[in-house]
């Protein structure tokens, strides 16, 4: 029985070794769908990164027993952590924005909250969002690298990834000598529970922000673009219930509003006055919160319509602005 176990063990690795050049290609498809996928909604993030579970770790898991049952007998099938992908965020409303977009476009397997889980212990520790997911029909058809996998997602703010990053690194070195292993468990636990209000009030920082920002005055420079800053304190008041979005979305939704025409707040505010935003809403049906570019986005959409499909900024995307446009009431 034991040598029977042990060759299919053997057998299992020797197929992912094989095929893991395939689940690399599909790792790198992941990540690459999961950030156009965040960019499109317009959601704040820090980083998405990617990993393949390496052949000695599938080997490992493959091993592994619980109460002398294999943990894993079908390691094709059952270890689904072969393609991971980590999204690591600012704040907490960011994460669940983030697992509800994910959840909203993709096919959506598993939704574990780790955080949730440690305080229904009575605990504080180690805090992520772990989300199982699998392409939608829609992208399973298209063939490719993804069809077919899963990837385990990982969704977590700055200060949660720290404190799993920094825990993992001493844990697994094993270079803490037993008499100090209480202590050690002590300072985690502090160190998580004072993380855990550091999260609390990044988000009501945030939300203050949003919910007190005023215009704030033109720069006086030689870009004819309304500046970043100005554009997201802006975007902050005419859309309050929508996140932040990147930096970096704010200045190049910048350049799309300079090939509009539009270089100053006041033209902006008066281009929304016209706008119907809850029939926007309506018609892109969001299942998620939006972030304040992508709402500002489908508002210049709906105005200015097959224009804004010209436009040299978004010459990479015209497919998906189309079938956008196609939702949208002809006069919203």
């Amino acid at each position: 029985m034991a040598r029977n176990q042990a060759a299919r063990i053997r057998k299992a690795t020797e197929q992912y070794a094989a095929d893991r050049p395939q689940v690399e290609a599909a790792t790198a498809a992941y990540v690459a769908l999961v950030t156009q996928l965040l960019d499109d909604a317009g959601i704040d993030y820090l980083s998405v990164t990617g990993r393949t579970k390496s052949v000695e770790s599938y080997a490992g898991k493959a091993a592994r027993r619980v109460g002398g049952k294999l943990a894993f007998p079908d390691p094709a099938n059952d270890i689904t952590d072969q393609i991971g992908v980590r999204v690591v965020a600012y704040v907490l409303a960011d994460v669940d924005a983030i697992a509800q977009l994910l959840g909203d476009q993709l096919t959506l397997l598993d939704d574990r909250d780790m955080g949730q889980e440690t305080a229904a212990q009575g605990r504080f520790g180690y805090s992520s969002r772990h989300l199982l997911v699998a392409l939608d029909p829609a992208r399973e058809k298209v063939d490719g690298p993804m069809r077919g996998r899963r990837a385990s997602v990982q969704v977590r703010t700055v200060l949660q990834h720290a404190w799993a990053e920094f825990e993992h690194d001493i844990r697994y070195k094993g270079t803490v000598p037993e008499e100090h292993a209480s202590d050690l468990d002590r300072r985690f636990t502090l160190a998580a529970g004072l993380l855990e209000l550091a999260d609390q009030q990044f988000s009501t920082i945030r939300d203050r922000l949003r919910d007190e920002v005023s215009d704030p005055a033109a720069e006086d420079d030689d870009d004819p673009r309304i500046a970043a800053t100005d554009l997201a304190a802006f975007l902050a008041g005419q859309f309050a219930d929508a996140g932040w979005s990147r930096t970096e979305h704010y200045e190049w939704i910048a350049g799309l509003l300079l090939e509009l025409g539009i270089t100053s707040l006041e033209e902006l505010r008066e281009l929304l006055r016209g706008v119907d935003q809850p029939a926007i809403s309506t018609a892109m049906g969001y299942h998620y919160p939006p972030g304040a570019v992508r709402r500002l986005d489908d508002a210049l959409l709906a105005t200015h319509r097959d224009r804004y499909l010209t436009l040299h900024g978004n010459a990479h995307r015209v497919d998906q602005l189309r079938g956008r446009l196609e939702r949208l009431p002809r006069r919203a």
